[in-house]
């Protein structure tokens, strides 16, 4: 079982994913403070001072001055401006997610290119059939 475990970590696939999951849990905390920080305030200016991370819904129907002090009385509470903020973040991720491909795919089609454009190495010429031939009738007269 050791040695199984041994293998499974030792492909390629599993160290690319978890370079993957470690680099995406860094870009998260980026994408989370863009958001948070920089488009959310954009939002709220052109909104007219609309913060959507204060916007909620308390379910028991009374009134709280915050989503904090809602939480904090324990009453159930649709937070709808984390769930804004969350689609946000997944369409700013995804967006770039998207040009971070589209970049790859153009640094390998340009890869493909050049090597379809350079010349291919000229087999070296070996001697031809009838070359063969005239050897081995050359061979058998000698013998």
């Amino acid at each position: 079982m050791i040695n199984e475990f041994k293998d499974f970590i030792a492909r390629g696939n599993v160290v690319d994913m978890a370079v993957g999951i470690i680099i995406g849990a860094a870009f998260t905390a980026i994408v989370s403070s863009l958001v948070g920080d920089l488009i959310n305030p954009i939002i709220a200016l052109v909104t007219g001072g609309i913060d959507f991370s204060g916007w909620f819904y308390a379910l028991n129907g009374e009134t709280y001055p915050s989503l904090t002090a809602a939480t904090e009385a324990g009453a159930p509470v649709f937070a709808i401006g984390k769930f804004v903020m969350a689609v946000i973040n997944f369409l700013i991720i995804a967006f770039v997610v998207f040009m971070l491909v589209k970049m790859v795919n153009r640094i390998k089609q340009a890869a493909e290119k050049e090597a379809e454009e350079a010349p291919a190495e000229a087999a070296p010429a070996g001697p031809t059939e009838l070359d063969i031939l005239m050897e081995i009738r050359d061979a058998l007269k000698k013998a």
